[in-house]
């Protein structure tokens, strides 16, 4: 049944105990806009409120998983018009009260990449790209990926994703990583509920508790990063190379 029908995020509920939250956006690419935020945030906030819903999987589209930053709000970043608060949907991924999959069948960008990081558990598509893709435009990465990356990579591999912003197929992850699986983009999301329905069998209470402390790390290390985070943006935006380097790309 599905309980909410935004535009771009949709929330459908199972009977099983498991809750979906699907990235929509075709158009946009499932780019962080403002409206997208508040979407997914209210998805979210939504399944964490439902008692009966036991784990929540987050999907996007068959191509794209999501792909961080729309043009619009990097220029306007660049300008100094706004500053970067796409890191609270990091934070609303890490604080969900019960297991989060990232069913990342397609593509993942920057703070898209960020977002699916942010799950308890991870699969990525053997076809599919992901990358850290910050540095390409001259500004620092955010959404708490300095950490989070290292989550699922080595310190050695992570560094070097984020220092280049290279994009590598899900094939170069599969024997190198922490990522839960690695599977051709067909089976991800079969894969993600078979999963979700083992963990869905069990008491909410003992998965939210179990929750809490296996997330401990994470939580906190999010916590130490952000500010960081925060810090390294104020430096890198100022640049006036910076904002030349992003309007040159998305200015018409």
């Amino acid at each position: 049944m599905t309980d909410s029908n935004p535009r771009l995020v949709t929330l459908d509920r199972e009977a099983n105990g498991i809750a979906v939250v699907s990235m929509r956006d075709a158009v946009g690419k499932n780019a962080f806009s403002e409206a997208f935020v508040a979407d997914i945030e209210g998805c979210l906030a939504q399944a964490a409120a439902d008692q009966e819903v036991k784990v929540i999987v987050l999907v996007g589209l068959p191509d794209v998983f999501a792909s961080g930053a729309p043009r619009e709000l990097l220029v306007k970043l660049a300008r100094g018009e706004e500053v970067p608060s796409d890191i609270l949907l990091s934070k609303a991924v890490l604080d969900q009260p019960v297991p989060v999959i990232a069913a990342m069948e397609g593509h993942a960008t920057g703070g898209g990449l960020a977002l699916g990081l942010c799950a308890d558990i991870v699969l990525l598509a053997r076809e599919s790209r992901y990358g850290a893709s910050f540095m390409n435009m001259g500004f620092t990465p955010g959404m708490g990926i300095t950490r989070l990356l290292e989550h699922v990579l080595s310190p050695a591999l992570a560094h070097e994703l984020l220092y280049t912003g290279e994009f590598r197929r899900g094939t170069e992850f599969a024997l190198r990583t922490g990522v839960n699986y690695v599977l051709p983009r067909a089976e991800i999301r079969p894969k993600a509920f078979d999963v979700a329905a083992s963990i869905a069998e069990k008491p909410r209470v003992a998965l939210e508790t179990l929750k809490r402390w296996l997330s401990l790390d994470r939580r906190r290390a999010f916590e130490d990063t952000r500010t960081l985070e925060t810090m390294m943006h104020e430096i890198t935006f100022r640049q006036e190379a910076v904002r030349q380097r992003i309007e040159d790309e998305y200015v018409d």
